[in-house]
């Protein structure tokens, strides 16, 4: 099987490229030229660093359990959740075809399917991916939206549960199929049109849960606004009863134009598997040599680094932290996403501080490399001191967005910890 994709780029489909795909057997391979006029624009700049500008084919190897593509488009495929979903919607299509007598197609979904089964109006970044018919994938079905109204979150909260219990009917597929993300992991979640006509994420309570996430996420991220980071818009939504957090997405501007997003994953240049350390300092040298406000973003993530030790975000993993790209080929820190207290996870961060400091999640590993990120002694205690401020008004927080007694007391060991005596001793 052979795919041959134009790649375009922002909302006026600009071309920059061609992405080539070749399976034979079990064995899948990509490669991706760019475009002679790209090339030779003026607002021409490399997708990602592992995708030079420049004539001529550039060949990707999938490495571990990694993707057959380039970085940059990697980034644009669906998560865990939105695999599961598709994986769920070719089974019951098949089941389908198989009672129908019909041709069943293929019995595997290979990793263009899932790449083009992403809807083309909520993908996430600017790319684009044109097929051979010169239609951009996953284009809208005739008769539906591409994305689904904030008053119909109630359906795809039930659609979603009913794919959590294996319960799911075609017509809750129909509801969340595409339509899912990039920015996220395994937890249920949809793409939706909020109320000024702007995409954000749903992120849905698991029927797994044994404490109230979806409120602890946007504690989270409110408090992160407090101790001064830069966020995603979040807020919490009731849904007949069920809180469900509502983070509205920072890659679309407020005229609805896409904004080129990469991982850190894909700044760095590593494909992020989970089997090897990477280092907030590693992140800090890829703002040295791509970013377009180095120092503001040096210690803008310097501050999520205390923040995520203070509220003991221990899921920080590279593809949790990303970049929105400034012009020619420089990058700005997007805003912070995905930030949870994890109250029953050992204090170890998936990003280290830095190599020689261990996975700790400590304030000591935090102050040893302040001079690494340029900041003074001076302003990082200033920071540290306004961080650990915010945090000390979780509860507070929390009782403000109706977290019960019971609730509160599920996250307390996330917020209340020795690290927290350690920044105020650090902040004077």
């Amino acid at each position: 099987m052979k795919r041959t994709l134009q790649v375009h780029l922002g909302s006026e489909g600009r071309l920059v490229g061609t992405l080539h795909y070749d399976q034979n057997g079990a064995r899948e391979h990509a490669a991706f030229s760019y475009d002679d006029a790209w090339l030779r624009a003026k607002e021409r700049f490399a997708l990602d660093p592992t995708l030079p500008l420049g004539a001529g084919v550039q060949f990707h190897r999938k490495v571990a359990a990694g993707s057959v593509f380039q970085a940059a488009f990697a980034d644009t495929e669906p998560d865990g959740w939105g695999r599961r979903v598709i994986l769920r919607d070719h089974g019951k299509r098949r089941q389908g075809a198989r009672r129908a007598a019909q041709d069943m197609g293929p019995v595997r979904l290979n990793a263009v399917d899932f790449l083009l089964a992403v809807d083309d109006d909520s993908r996430v970044g600017a790319l684009r991916f044109r097929d051979e018919g010169g239609v951009f994938q996953r284009a809208a079905e005739t008769g539906r939206r591409t994305a689904p109204p904030l008053l119909e979150l109630s359906h795809l909260l039930a659609a979603s549960r009913a794919v959590e219990t294996e319960t799911e009917t075609m017509a809750d597929l129909d509801y969340l199929r595409g339509r899912g993300t990039s920015l996220g992991g395994l937890r249920p979640k949809c793409t939706v049109v909020d109320e000024d006509g702007m995409l954000a994420i749903g992120k849905f309570p698991s029927v797994q849960d044994e404490r109230a996430v979806s409120k602890g996420e946007v504690l989270a991220m409110t408090l992160a606004k407090k101790a001064g980071l830069t966020v995603a818009a979040t807020r919490l939504v009731d849904s007949d009863g069920i809180p469900v957090a509502l983070v509205r997405r920072f890659d679309r501007t407020p005229d609805r134009r896409r904004l080129m997003y990469v991982s850190a994953a894909t700044l760095l240049g590593v494909e992020s598997t989970g089997a090897e350390e990477h280092f907030y300092t590693e992140i800090a040298d890829a703002l040295r040599m791509h970013g377009a406000a180095v120092q503001v973003d040096l210690e803008e993530l310097w501050r999520r680094m205390a923040y995520s030790i203070l509220i003991t975000n221990v899921d920080d993993h590279l593809r949790n932290h990303g970049f929105l790209h400034a012009q020619g080929g420089l990058w700005r820190l997007a805003p912070a996403f995905d930030l949870n207290p994890f109250p029953d996870r050992v204090r170890e961060l998936k990003t280290w501080v830095a190599a020689d400091t261990g996975p700790e999640a400590t304030v000591e590993a935090l102050m040893s490399v302040r001079a690494y990120f340029r900041i003074s002694a001076k302003r990082a205690k200033e920071i540290l001191g306004q961080v650990e401020r915010a945090v000390a008004g979780w509860r507070k927080a929390g009782r403000a967005l109706g977290m019960t007694v019971r609730d509160l007391e599920d996250f307390a060991d996330a917020f209340e910890h020795p690290e927290r005596d350690a920044a105020r001793k650090a902040a004077k």
